[in-house]
């Protein structure tokens, strides 16, 4: 039997494919409020004879399971939006379906079903062989700010499992490759004394005062911890409307990201202390709560090659005329700013000659349309995804597809509006044919699968796998 069973499965489909990625697409719910997300998936399996387990420690998440033996092949699904991106499909230019409403700003609504596809592809697979194996998918809530796969991997949710495969939406085609970003969120609250501010001041203790002193402390330390970490804060409550109040009390959101467990730990230590200092400076209260964590990503170089085979066999969408115009409209959209940043990765990733020459191929239209080569999986991207915490775990690999025209800025209302597109349907059934051919590699040659999980272990090391979330916190919605 060959992968055409698969590539097969999923075209079969493809209009069952498309109306759930766009009911998620039109759901929009934040991390662990994807209720409906999380049911039109699972109808989606269901109906295709997966047998279903709600995990009940974490909102909305699930795993969906065909087929016995091993071994235990795993899809990882996302389906959770952004705040603040609600934008008209199909239209280049802002325009917010509801105004402060939330949208699909990273592809979460194709990232969800796509997996999905890769795993009753391979479930039609195995009904049709005899071979031995399990295909599980696992719907994964609250990437977007919420860790949810952190969360699942501390309840024990992957044990068993034996290699994870997923995706993400992109505006190139490639395997993901190199590391990425531990980070750990955490609430800062202080809590200071009401008083009139013109009449008694001397009375009060300002909660904001608190804040914006650890603000300062923050920026100070960033010359001096290491080039690739990164902080950053949002204001959740400044304390009041009222100047002429001493405001009482302030909270802020911090996230911490170094690119390994213990310096981001060593990095929030730092700014507890800050945070401590703030407040004997206005005598105030301190109290700070972490929300989530998650870890640096281990890249498995055997997966990442098979699935690169995977990508470049199946061959890369190539868009019809109307998509071409319609990426090339997204991209008036964009300052030169913009269109550069991609450039300039490429640069970073590939280095001097092979980087130009990618990105003469890139300048040849809107969207791409053919394989980047694999890149050195000794980098590291400045961004972060619970995927890490899956891959100190097992074997685990991704891949992007362009599902956006070229430079198309992540978490933008300009991704929201290309979300029910043409380009991104077939991009998304691309990254599916690529899973699915992956987990049957896999599958049929339990050598390689022998040989990634070698490689996981020299990795990680005699320590393994501990949590970056601390015992007790639980995973929170939005504020």
């Amino acid at each position: 039997m060959s992968k055409d069973l698969l590539y097969q499965s999923i075209n079969s489909r493809v209009a069952r494919y498309t109306q759930t990625s766009d009911a998620i697409w039109g759901f929009a719910e934040l991390r662990y409020e994807e209720e409906n997300s999380s049911r039109a998936l699972i109808q989606l399996l269901t109906d295709e004879g997966f047998n279903l387990t709600e995990i009940g420690e974490v909102p909305n998440a699930f795993v969906a399971s065909f087929g016995e033996g091993k071994p235990v092949i795993g899809f990882l699904g996302e389906f959770d939006a952004l705040a603040g991106l609600s934008q008209v499909a199909s239209l280049a230019q802002r325009q917010a379906i509801v105004p402060g409403a939330c949208g699909h700003g990273c592809g979460h609504h194709l990232l969800g079903v796509g997996a999905a596809a890769a795993a009753i592809a391979l479930k039609d697979y195995l009904q049709q062989s005899a071979i031995s194996g399990t295909v599980k998918y696992y719907g994964c809530p609250g990437e977007e700010g919420g860790s949810g796969k952190a969360f699942m991997a501390r309840e024990g949710v992957f044990k068993g499992l034996d290699a994870a495969i997923t995706w993400h939406s992109g505006d190139t085609n490639a395997v993901s490759s190199g590391s990425s970003l531990a980070n750990i969120q955490v609430y800062f609250r202080f809590i200071g004394k009401a008083s009139h501010a013109g009449g008694s001041p001397h009375l009060g203790r300002s909660a904001l005062d608190a804040i914006e002193l650890m603000n300062v402390g923050v920026n100070y330390m960033r010359e001096h911890m290491i080039p690739d970490a990164r902080v950053h804060y949002a204001m959740i409550d400044g304390g009041g409307k009222s100047p002429n109040v001493v405001q009482p009390f302030a909270e802020q959101l911090y996230l911490i990201r170094a690119p390994k467990n213990d310096q981001v730990k060593e990095l929030f230590e730092r700014v507890v202390d800050i945070a401590r200092g703030a407040a004997l400076m206005t005598q105030t209260q301190m109290e700070f709560q972490v929300d989530k964590a998650c870890s640096n990503l281990i890249p498995n170089t055997i997966l990442e090659e098979l699935m690169y085979q995977n990508l470049c066999s199946i061959g890369a969408p190539q868009p019809n005329e109307a998509s071409v115009a319609f990426a090339s409209e997204i991209r008036e959209t964009l300052n030169d700013a913009e269109l550069a940043n991609k450039l300039r990765g490429l640069q970073e990733t590939y280095g001097g000659p092979e980087g130009r020459r990618l990105s003469a191929e890139l300048d040849k239209g809107p969207i791409h349309t053919f394989v980047m080569p694999l890149a050195s999986h000794e980098r590291t991207m400045h961004g972060s995804t619970d995927v890490s915490d899956v891959s100190w775990l097992v074997p685990t690999v991704q891949c992007n597809t362009a599902c956006w025209a070229l430079s198309t800025p992540g978490h933008s209302w300009q991704q929201v509006a290309q979300g029910k597109e043409k380009q991104a349907y077939e991009a998304m059934l691309y990254a599916a044919k690529a899973m699915a051919a992956t987990g049957l590699d896999l599958l049929l040659q339990p050598e390689l699968l022998a040989k990634a999980c070698e490689e996981l272990q020299e990795r990680i090391g005699p320590a393994g796998y501990i949590c970056p979330i601390p015992p007790g916190v639980q995973p929170s919605k939005v504020k």
